[in-house]
């Protein structure tokens, strides 16, 4: 089993800011995949579903991104999920935006979402990193992160998306490949 969690904040104001691209592509992938709604409560939001035969569970934590940790600790213990089968999906400031990046383990590069999933669980998952630019000051990038996206912006954002859902189960089996199928698509 995979757990595919993508981090946000909860709530409408949040909708559509770059620090919820995480939430973004979680929706996507459950109306691709035709998954279903599995377990909601205060701290989490689970669909449950196949990507290409893969039994996958997707998450939205429901506290704050500060505090992603507890919720995907809880889920990853009660169904024994193997770490090498843990993807997080988060916003990236040092990325140009729009780009994409998976990678294995690693520090946080300062995301505050990252560094508490890091306490609860260690390091050693796998990281989708999407790209939301940088306001180009250290001291903007709090409000930078839950200002939304751009009406261009937005169009950048939802077409790699819909490129990274179609191409979600090459993923699963090669994340060198899912790249590449990325930038072809471009």
């Amino acid at each position: 089993m995979f757990l595919i969690c993508g981090l946000g904040n909860p709530g409408k104001e949040y909708v559509n800011t770059r620090h919820n691209i995480g939430f973004k592509l979680v929706d996507k992938l459950s109306s691709f995949y035709n998954f279903s709604s599995f377990k909601k409560d205060s701290k989490k939001e689970i669909f449950k579903g196949l990507i290409d035969n893969n039994l996958c569970l997707l998450m939205k934590p429901l506290n704050f991104m500060n505090l992603s940790g507890h919720p995907i600790k809880e889920i990853i213990n009660f169904y024994k999920i193997e770490k090498n089968k843990i993807y997080i999906i988060h916003d990236d400031l040092d990325l140009e935006l729009g780009k994409v990046k998976v990678k294995f383990g690693g520090g946080n590069g300062g995301h505050n979402g990252l560094s508490n999933i890091d306490k609860m669980i260690g390091n050693d998952y796998h990281r989708i990193r999407i790209g939301i630019d940088h306001p180009g000051i250290k001291h903007l990038v709090s409000n930078y992160v839950l200002n939304k996206f751009t009406a261009n912006e937005i169009n950048l954002i939802d077409d790699k998306l819909s490129k990274i859902t179609s191409n979600f189960k090459i993923l699963l089996n090669n994340p060198g490949l899912f790249l590449t199928k990325l930038a072809d698509d471009s």
